[in-house]
Parts: structure tokens; C-alpha cells; sequence
């Protein structure tokens, strides 16, 4: 099996200033704390799955775009 690497915090930071928000304004789309995107983009934390679920519903995309990989 192939293992799958990604830089999650700038795949999410990519995916947000393509969806034109500002941190805020994404934390307050989706329930959360701005400094709680700003962790994640930062990889100072990683979301969890129903959090990336949460975030890739918002922008309309797959998981997969959200995280930046793409599966075989």
C-alpha cells in the first residue's frame, strides 16, 4: 500500500483563500473557533475526520480535494 503524504495545513489554507474567506469568516461558516484554523493551517494541530467532513461540505468539494491528494 501506498502511503499517502500531504501537507494538510496549506491544503487547507490553499482551499480557504480559493474559496475567498478569511479565517474568520470560515470559523464562523462552520462553527468553529478561528484560532482553531489558524492551528490547522499553521499544522499546529490536525483536524479530526468529522471535521475535515464538516469543511469539505462547506466548500463543496471531496475529501480528498480538501486534503490536497489524490487516491489511485
Amino acid at each position: 500500500m501506498e502511503k499517502i503524504q500531504t501537507d494538510i495545513g496549506k491544503a487547507l489554507k490553499e482551499q480557504r483563500e480559493a474559496a475567498g474567506r478569511s479565517q474568520s469568516e470560515l470559523a464562523k461558516g462552520v462553527g468553529m473557533h478561528q484560532q482553531t484554523i489558524s492551528r490547522w493551517e499553521s499544522n499546529e494541530n490536525v483536524p479530526n475526520v468529522l471535521d475535515c467532513i464538516r469543511l469539505a461540505q462547506f466548500y463543496g468539494i471531496t475529501l480528498e480535494e480538501l486534503l490536497g491528494i489524490s487516491l489511485p
